[in-house]
């Protein structure tokens, strides 16, 4: 049984090295956004280019990362942890030192590989490691840090473009990997779930992430209307296909589809991928619109941003405790609303917009929604299935959002019909942005309508996410769940 206190001088190294892994993920989610222009700039780039960069980190991300959880509670969490910084820091590494945009995407999906591996393991580590009397004390303490890093990445990489560049916004990593890495191997503990066997589902894996990746080129690829897009997105969706069949008829599925059985769980799942496609959309392209447009610093434009993550920060907990209250229904409804109603006010942000009275607004609205919806949104998932499916659940949550997220990215541009050199002209780019936001808000509202109508309250007897202060807007908190038997559940499924 794991049995370190808090107030050790080892738990207080486990908890350091938990918040450093996690928060290189977490910053880099948040600070690339703000770079993007410069690395167009840089690297004489495409918006197709700048989508990549983007995506091809999310696409490993969101395929590989039932997968990396399940690696930690069979091989080792430390090991496999320590491994996903490693990973993560050499990729940055690459990133930084990408001489053109081509390199700089194939980096970015190998840092997507490594998120996969350290961000479900990091929340593991604590959950093994700490005594059952400070585990709910430290896993608040790692979320309470993970959102301050969240809030001060989009600042950090502003200040980071603005001086010594923007390729610092991943060689940051390296030297954080340095730190956390040694601290890990000397003091966190071991720990795997010695009853773990049976085959990986590598196959599965493989196929969802090569759906994901198809179908996000055809997305990006389609304006130039060649048979090669058409060809990619018939591959596409014969992948999706084919992940559905093995998933289907495996004896250890990555992802049972069984558990969509579950009403609640598939509405709430059809609200993330609503709510999580708008944000990604939103924040991809307010980050280029407060620079290309309204003229803005990469430092400032990144602390125009600082009030959405900043609220989820210090309201998010009492948010969740509400909806224990009233339950799931009006947060899920109202939040979608109120996001969508930030939308349309940033369509006043435009040429020489005025902070206090252009985009502030819009963001303190934007913030609120989010507040009002993330915690309860991670909450149901919690709640729509046995406890013991608690953090698989969690997990499909967080890969919806996260997919969801990167083909908003890969479709807007073409919905809205954005050149290929658009990000480089104020006016092409300022008309693109006000076609873009009536079509989030209305995928909001199209998320709100289901959450109205299909949410409802679950029992009063049902599990609560451990992870009450959140501050990341790229995808909902990863939780995991204890079983009867006091082991902790993994990610993915192995045969019995």
């Amino acid at each position: 049984m794991p049995d370190v206190r808090l107030a050790s001088s080892q738990g207080r190294w486990i908890l350091l090295t938990t918040v450093l892994g996690s928060s290189m993920a977490m910053l880099d989610s948040t600070v690339v956004n703000v770079a993007l222009p410069r690395i167009g700039e840089d690297l004489d780039a495409s918006l197709a280019a700048l989508q990549w960069t983007v995506n091809a980190y999310m696409v490993t991300l969101a395929g590989l990362i039932l997968l990396g959880g399940s690696l930690g509670d069979r091989y080792g969490r430390r090991k496999i942890f320590v491994l996903g910084v490693v990973w993560f820091a050499t990729a940055s590494l690459l990133c930084g030192l990408a001489p053109n945009a081509t390199v700089l995407v194939a980096a970015r999906a190998l840092q997507g590989i490594g998120g996969a591996l350290l961000t479900p393991g990091s929340l593991a580590l604590i959950q093994a490691s700490f005594h059952s009397d400070d585990r709910a004390k430290a896993v608040g303490l790692w979320s309470g840090f993970g959102g301050v890093g969240a809030a001060v990445g989009p600042f950090l990489g502003g200040w980071l473009v603005d001086g010594p560049g923007w390729r610092w916004v991943f060689l940051l990593n390296v030297p954080l990997a340095l730190v956390c890495a040694p601290i890990a191997v000397r003091h966190v503990p071991e720990s795997s779930d010695g009853g773990g066997h049976g085959r990986f589902d590598v196959l599965g894996a493989t196929l969802g992430a090569l759906a994901l990746a198809l179908v996000t080129y055809a997305l990006i690829e389609a304006p130039g209307g060649s048979i090669s897009v058409t060809v990619t997105a018939v591959a596409g969706v014969a992948a999706a296909v084919a992940f559905v069949y093995v998933e289907k008829h495996r004896p250890d599925p990555m992802m049972p589809l069984d558990i969509f059985s579950s009403r609640q769980f598939s509405a709430v799942n059809l609200v993330t991928l609503c709510v999580y496609a708008a944000f990604s959309g939103f924040f991809f392209l307010t980050a280029l619109q407060l620079q290309v447009v309204a003229g803005y610093s990469a430092l400032q434009a990144g602390t125009a941003l600082l009030p959405t993550t900043a609220l989820m920060l210090l309201f998010s907990a009492r948010s969740g405790a509400l909806a224990d209250r009233i339950g799931p229904r009006i947060p899920l409804t109202l939040g979608p609303l109120l996001c969508a109603v930030a939308m349309l006010l940033m369509l006043r942000v435009g040429k020489d917009a005025n902070y206090l009275t252009d985009v502030l607004p819009a963001l303190l609205v934007m913030g609120t929604g989010m507040v009002t919806l993330v915690a309860p949104l991670t909450a149901t998932v919690l709640a729509s299935v046995d406890t013991a499916r608690a953090g698989l659940a969690s997990g499909i949550n967080n890969a919806a959002a996260r997919a969801a997220g990167l083909i908003a990215v890969a479709a807007l541009p073409l919905l809205t019909g954005m050149g290929p050199e658009a990000y480089r002209s104020a006016d092409a780019f300022e008309t693109s942005f006000r076609r873009a936001m009536p079509i989030c808000a209305a995928v909001l509202v199209a998320g709100a309508i289901l959450a109205f109508t299909l949410v409802r309250r679950p029992p009063p007897d049902c599990r609560h996410p451990e992870c009450r202060t959140h501050g990341c807007v790229t995808a909902p908190p990863l939780e995991r769940g204890p079983t009867s038997s006091g082991r902790l559940t993994k990610f993915s499924k192995f045969s019995k």
